[in-house]
């Protein structure tokens, strides 16, 4: 298909295909609207989404750290010059010569004070000194490439943890308001800090989510429960039109979090947004699982998805579906299609959209961050842990998650909750984020199989309730998105995903990170994006070629698509559900509510 060049203003306006326009939909509100928007806005475009594919212990870190000794042992010329840089720039500091400056862009010395005040000027200057000597010597040092990426993270922890906008006694903003509270603030902030080491592990909390409350005010979209196992409730959301489209939608969202991303509020929901194309759409709310259930794998999971799709064939009458599947639900998504394709029955899956999905594993890792935390002793260790525990804390990915995003995940709320006293803010992308569940140990195990296996781009290595996969013989239309932002599952390795499905393939490229590339309804003015057939053989050439960016959100790009790949046009069902498969409650189910 040609990629649409029409603005997100107008897609807006179009009704779908099925008949009546949608309602008049709000406005959208963004996190520039809240008071604590620095602090949202950096956090919620790094959102933990936690990565299965990680896996990282304490003793990995100590031994990290000793890269750098190991460093100096290796380059000590290396090191002694970079001491006298250090030691000369101090040098120009004091005789008050110095013209460091921070970046324009790193919001911890923005106020005014770091250059108006001598001493801090002075402070400030001394610490960013000795961070460039720090960064130069370990990238001159003498290390092989993996050694030197684990000094290189271990350093860039020191200089931000030793940051002089951390402390009580320089960080301006913080003196202010203690003088100006009477010392109040700082009384808050060590409360705060009681309360976050007896209550989250010493780590600051990153929201206040006491306003929300699923099913209330979060998680709103008018749907009902119309299937049930143990493994998961299927949730159907009926188009809000006159008419609907003949062929519904199965999303697969991931395991590790809540689906109610997708619903956080009216104006945001992508559900309601759905709903109001004239989609009949069912969703997957998966249990959260205990010890107990520590043997449900990726085969479970997968077979899964093929009791969705069924229930939904059934209540709707249809003879296939569109299927959804967002980050490591995607994953498991791809499983059901290899397993679909090996028993020759593909023809229930006519047309998929993938959001924030990698599939070649080492597009997701490579030289990133991620990929220093899976080496072959970390898998293993990982493998072992959960099998020990049963199962895989959601908490414990989102603390392993902070740490390699300190600055926006742990440093700056160091300051709001601590320093200034303040409580974290309120905001329902973050209320979602730590709203975590757990993995199972098999489901664990086996996703971190993935990474040495490679399966969906190395046929035969993966086998599935007792077929191997081959995602060469997986025929289907695709949609994928990525975000540009993206730390947890990088655009170019998304872009790998779209070439999985041939050059046919629609890949479109958001202007935000992990979570805010598939949270981007019509209206924000910042938003963007790219879209092209998946023609080219990397994602560099893709972008290269793809031509102008089109203002907007991508959704009503989507919208289009998908309506031209749903069917005909039936006039709506009175009501959802069917006599084999009545509902059994109102959305959002029972499930979501387990913590």
């Amino acid at each position: 298909m040609s990629r649409s060049t029409r603005t997100s203003e107008t897609a807006t306006q179009d009704a779908p295909a099925t008949g009546r326009k949608p309602r008049t939909r709000k406005q959208a509100k963004f996190p520039e609207d809240n008071p604590h928007q620095a602090l949202i806005d950096a956090a919620a475009n790094q959102t933990l989404a936690a990565n299965p594919l990680v896996s990282m212990r304490p003793a990995d870190l100590a031994g990290w750290a000793g890269c750098l000794f190991k460093a100096v042992g290796k380059s000590p010329l290396k090191a002694g010059t970079h001491l006298g840089g250090y030691l000369k720039a101090l040098g120009g500091i004091v005789g008050g010569r110095s013209g460091i400056a921070p970046d324009p862009k790193d919001k911890r010395f923005a106020d005014p004070a770091w250059q108006s005040n001598a001493f801090l000027r002075a402070l400030l200057q001394s610490y960013l000194a000795g961070q460039t000597e720090l960064t130069r010597f370990v990238e001159a040092c003498d290390l092989v490439p993996m050694e030197k990426s684990r000094a290189r993270f271990i350093a860039a922890l020191l200089a931000d943890a030793l940051a002089p906008s951390n402390s009580p006694l320089t960080n301006p903003a913080a003196l202010r308001k203690l003088v100006g509270t009477g010392g109040m603030s700082l009384a808050r902030g060590i409360g705060q800090f009681g309360q976050d080491i007896v209550h989250n592990r010493g780590l600051p909390r990153q929201v206040d989510s006491t306003p929300f409350k699923v099913g209330e005010n979060i998680a709103t979209a008018k749907g009902e429960v119309v299937f049930r196992n143990e493994m998961f409730e299927l949730l159907q959301f009926a188009a809000t039109t006159e008419r609907v489209y003949a062929r519904p939608l199965v999303m697969s969202p991931p395991q590790i979090n809540k689906y109610y991303a997708i619903d956080l509020s009216p104006e945001k929901s992508l559900i309601k947004w759905i709903q109001d194309s004239g989609v009949n759409m069912f969703v997957i709310s998966w249990r959260n699982p205990t010890r107990e259930h520590r043997d449900w794998g990726l085969a479970d999971y997968a077979l899964c998805l093929d009791q969705a799709v069924d229930v939904a064939r059934s209540i709707t009458r249809s003879p296939d579906v569109n299927m959804w599947g967002s980050c490591s639900g995607g994953i498991t998504l791809a499983a059901y299609l290899g397993w679909l394709a090996a028993r020759g029955e593909g023809h229930k899956v006519a047309n998929t959209s993938w959001a924030v999905c990698v599939l070649d594993m080492p597009s997701a890792l490579g030289d990133t961050t991620l990929g220093l935390f899976n080496t072959p002793s970390a898998l293993r260790a990982a493998k072992a842990s959960s099998r020990r525990k049963g199962v895989l804390s959601g908490q414990d990915m989102a603390r392993m998650f902070a740490w390699m995003r300190p600055n926006d995940l742990i440093w700056s709320y160091w300051v709001n909750n601590y320093l200034l006293g303040n409580k974290p803010p309120a905001f329902d992308i973050l209320a979602w984020n730590n709203d975590t569940t757990r993995l199972p140990a098999q489901l664990h195990a086996d996703y971190l199989d993935l990474i040495q296996q490679n399966p969906y781009s190395q046929p035969g290595t993966l086998q599935i309730a007792g077929e191997l996969i081959d995602m060469t013989q997986v025929q289907v239309g695709a949609y994928v998105v990525g975000g540009t932002t993206d730390h947890i599952t990088p655009w170019q390795g998304c872009y790998r995903t779209a070439r999985l499905f041939g050059a046919d393939t629609t890949y479109v490229l958001s202007n935000a990170g992990h979570l805010q590339s598939l949270v981007n309804p019509p209206g924000n003015p910042k938003s963007f994006y790219y879209a092209a057939p998946a023609a080219a053989e990397t994602a560099e050439d893709w972008l290269q070629n793809t031509g102008e960016r089109q203002q907007g959100s991508w959704w009503p790009h989507w919208r289009e698509w998908i309506g031209q790949r749903s069917g005909d046009s039936l006039a709506a069902p009175k009501k959802p559900g069917s006599r084999k498969y009545p509902p059994l409650c109102p959305a959002p189910g029972t499930y979501v509510m387990v913590r």
